[in-house]
């Protein structure tokens, strides 16, 4: 039994060297995988969030008060140009046009009197210049007249879907009250902020020669169907968002879009000639990133970059790499500063086919 034991205290030290050597071995087995920064022509799709406004959205209301008599459509109608939409009780302006032409018949003859006078040198030609006169004004009158009573009869500006009806029949309205509106959906503009920093990247990369074509997301996060282009930008930053609006127009054959909706618009970005390398092969400190840079001893070495722009699983570094770099793209957060390592290294464009990335 001693002679066991003794024998096993004897083999202790051995087995413990042996799995302390054998340990060392595996540490010295590990391999890092590292590839390089990989410079191409890309474009990604920046959302923004958007407000989709009819091209004419215009509010229909009352020129003269009276009583709503009649009402000719419904809400969500759609409507053609110089359709009648509503009347209000005409009565009292048909009487002042009846009262008005009776005052131009009066005139007329007036008028008439006062020139056979004259021209018989009875009375001065100033008594006929003075019945023309009168003749003139009671005529003025009555094409105001006209006008008050053409204003009870209310119609369409132009093609359209209508609006809700806050007013129903038998309602007093007053001169410009509200009686729904209308919009014309054949077309629709979505407007959308773009930052500054965006705004330069848009003007730089973009050829202001060609109309560039965008997408719409709707609220169900479906695409919408028909592509748009961007027509305009506003001439002046807002100066307390720094943004600037763009206007992109979509045409709306189907009328699925209507005016108030909300979406996104998705504009492809292109980029030109960038420094792109894989987002796992960063890590963050304090809100700045950074990398791993293998040296030509193979000690890793921590080095900050500057990112641009951020797409899909990767990341465009405007500053602190170039492409005869190394890079560590595994095993980040179990190497330190200055260690010295074994890697395996990847090509970037093996690496890329992995990624998500739109290239050119």
């Amino acid at each position: 039994m001693k002679k066991t034991l003794l024998v096993i205290l004897m083999a202790m030290p051995l087995f413990f060297i042996a799995c302390t050597s054998h340990k060392e071995k595996e540490e010295e087995a590990v391999q890092y995988e590292v590839t390089s920064p990989v410079q191409k022509d890309t474009s990604y799709v920046r959302e923004y969030v958007a407000q989709v406004r009819s091209i004419r959205n215009v509010e229909i209301r009352t020129q003269e008060k009276g009583f709503l008599q009649d009402a000719y459509v419904d809400e969500g109608q759609y409507v053609k140009a110089n359709q009648l939409l509503f009347r209000i009780m005409p009565k009292i302006y048909e009487a002042e046009v009846m009262k008005t032409e009776a005052e131009v018949k009066a005139a007329e003859i007036e008028w008439q009197n006062a020139k056979m006078l004259a021209d018989k040198n009875i009375v001065s030609k100033n008594e006929q210049l003075l019945a023309q006169a009168k003749l003139e004004q009671a005529k003025a009158s009555l094409m105001l007249a006209k006008v008050h009573l053409s204003f009870t009869d209310i119609r369409a500006p132009f093609e359209g879907v209508i609006d809700r009806l806050p007013k129903k029949i038998g309602s007093l309205l007053e001169e410009g009250e509200f009686l729904t509106s209308i919009s014309d959906n054949s077309r629709m503009f979505a407007y959308f902020n773009v930052s500054e920093p965006e705004y330069l990247d848009y003007k730089m990369q973009m050829n202001n020669s060609n109309k560039v074509q965008v997408s719409l997301l709707l609220a169900n996060n479906t695409v919408f169907p028909h592509k748009g282009i961007i027509e305009t930008i506003e001439g002046e930053f807002n100066n307390e968002t720094g943004n600037i609006a763009f206007r992109a127009s979509f045409p709306n054959p189907d009328k699925l879009l209507k005016h108030g909706e909300t979406g996104k618009v998705l504009m492809m970005i292109p980029f030109q000639h960038v420094i792109i390398i894989p987002q796992k092969a960063t890590y963050e400190i304090q809100d700045k990133k950074y990398v791993f840079v293998v040296d030509k001893d193979n000690h890793v070495i921590s080095r900050n970059i500057t990112v641009s722009a951020e797409l899909p699983d990767v990341y465009i570094v405007s500053e602190g790499l170039s492409v005869s770099d190394r890079i560590l793209l595994e095993g980040i957060q179990k190497v330190k500063e200055n260690e010295r390592i074994t890697y395996k290294y990847r090509a970037p464009e093996e690496v890329l086919k992995h990624l998500q990335l739109k290239t050119e």
